[in-house]
């Protein structure tokens, strides 16, 4: 299909005009359905059909999943599009190809011609959102730059997400627990067969869900006719400081170089993945490339152990009960591993949350039983109040007869301050309860060169007018 013409060139958009124009979809909200989305891709000339791959949901592991699958394509030597989100300080985070971010010239361009088409389609179909835009920006590019294949993790649900207007021919779902109910449904039940529906007739499906939310998955699967994998996590062999081991199947003792007892269960999605991958003709990945991957892997923010001025800093998202529960496990396990002294917790969570649900989890963490807990609010509104979180972490501790008092901190820069100003010889800093101050707090933390953080909301303000 020849791709339309825009109503308006923006080729010439600046990367900072390029983000102001996209987060200023962010007025239409979340409107979950496939016709805008599928709208732009034939205004495009349907990129999407032009590579194959793995598309990814499930509540929790999407994005570690991605990132080993990811990584051992890159050792087998794969030119691979992934789709990390969300992002933690800047939107070319989500469009990467062999773990190298989009830069930042080739993102405003593409998203100018994106943006160009975005009128004629609301015509018909309403006004496109700010993912359904990024989604069709993600997949015009990686058509263009000639990618071998995708892996591409779903914004939210399946059913109705952006990225299902795509389908690379192998469907993947990590797992199901509650979470985002208010659009999913508010059962397991409910959620997976919003999840569960990714997988389309002629896919081969992979899934390390368990219990009500299997027999789900399988339903759908034998509704299609796409044969199931279904993985039970690998046997774990230990943990360390930078990782942990692994038995895998035919691979025998793996090193996965994740933090968490948790990624047992991950790394056997991801090998199933390929395995997937290498059964329907989309890619090779042996067992000296997967081997190579797994131990090489990188997934930042997430368990991600850095030094900052000798002292460790922890950060994990952690921004659902099981993403705290999974945590709490793995701060007990690293314990022996971190440095003594007392540790900071460092706390921020969304409103829209199930708070109560994320504070029971991490204070079940013997950590964390005398830690000192600082709460905060990364900028953007959604983030409950400070002293909010503050007085509702109080009653959690209470509850459980652990005296708090904890610290309140408008500002996440001066939260860090606070949890780092101790100097050397303190317990580990622990930054959670939201990617939003993961992401603010590794700005400030981390000198990458691969992820430059964007330009501050003021120069946004600035191109907007």
């Amino acid at each position: 299909m020849t791709p339309l013409r825009s109503d308006r060139s923006r080729a010439t958009l600046g990367y900072p005009e390029a983000l102001a124009a996209l987060e200023s979809r962010g007025r239409f909200g979340i409107h979950l359905g496939l016709s805008r989305t599928r709208a732009l891709l034939a205004a495009l000339g349907h990129p999407e059909r032009s590579f194959r791959g793995a598309l990814i949901a499930g509540t929790n592991g999407k994005g570690s999943v991605l990132a080993l699958v990811g990584a051992a394509l890159q050792a087998a030597g794969y030119r691979t599009g992934e789709t990390p989100k969300p992002h933690l300080v800047t939107y070319r985070e989500r469009l990467q190809i062999g773990g190298i971010p989009v830069d930042p010239k080739t993102f405003a361009r593409v998203a100018g011609e994106v943006l160009g088409l975005a009128d004629r389609v609301a015509r018909r179909h309403g006004e496109p959102t700010e993912f359904e835009l990024l989604t069709a920006i993600m997949f015009r590019w990686f058509a263009e730059a000639g990618v071998d294949l995708a892996v591409v993790e779903v914004g939210l649900g399946g059913r109705l997400d952006a990225t299902h207007a795509w389908d690379g021919g192998v469907a993947v779902v990590t797992n199901v627990s509650l979470d985002h109910m208010d659009r999913l449904g508010p059962t397991v039940e409910a959620i997976a067969r919003e999840k569960a529906a990714i997988i389309m007739r002629g896919d081969l499906a992979v899934t390390g869900a368990w219990g009500s939310a299997l027999d789900v998955i399988e339903r759908r699967s034998r509704r299609v006719a796409a044969p199931l994998t279904v993985t039970p996590p690998a046997t774990l062999l230990g943990l360390d400081r930078d990782g942990i081991d692994v038995e895998l199947g035919r691979l025998g003792s793996v090193r996965v170089a994740l933090r968490g007892r948790h990624q047992a269960a991950n790394a056997a999605v991801a090998d199933a993945t390929l395995d997937a991958l290498e059964a329907a003709g989309i890619a090779r990945v042996g067992a000296d490339a997967r081997r190579a991957g797994y131990a090489a892997v990188r997934w930042p923010g997430r368990l991600e152990l850095i030094d900052f001025g000798g002292r460790e800093v922890l950060l994990d998202g952690a921004h659902n009960p099981a993403g705290a529960a999974t945590l709490a496990q793995a701060l007990d396990d690293l314990a022996p591993f971190l440095a003594p002294g007392r540790p900071t917790l460092v706390l921020a969570i969304m409103a829209d949350k199930d708070v109560d649900g994320v504070l029971g989890a991490l204070a079940g963490a013997a950590l964390l039983r005398e830690a000192r807990i600082i709460c905060t609010a990364p900028a953007g509104g959604r983030a409950l109040p400070p002293e909010q979180l503050a007085a509702r972490w109080a009653a959690v501790a209470a509850q459980r007869g652990v005296p708090a008092q904890p610290e309140v901190f408008a500002d996440p820069r001066a939260a860090l301050d606070a949890a780092l100003g101790s100097g050397l010889g303190s317990g580990p800093a622990i930054v959670a309860g939201s990617l939003y101050l993961v992401g603010a707090a590794r700005a400030i933390l981390v000198d990458d060169p691969r992820l430059v953080p964007d330009p501050p909301l003021p120069a946004l303000e600035t191109a907007r007018q």
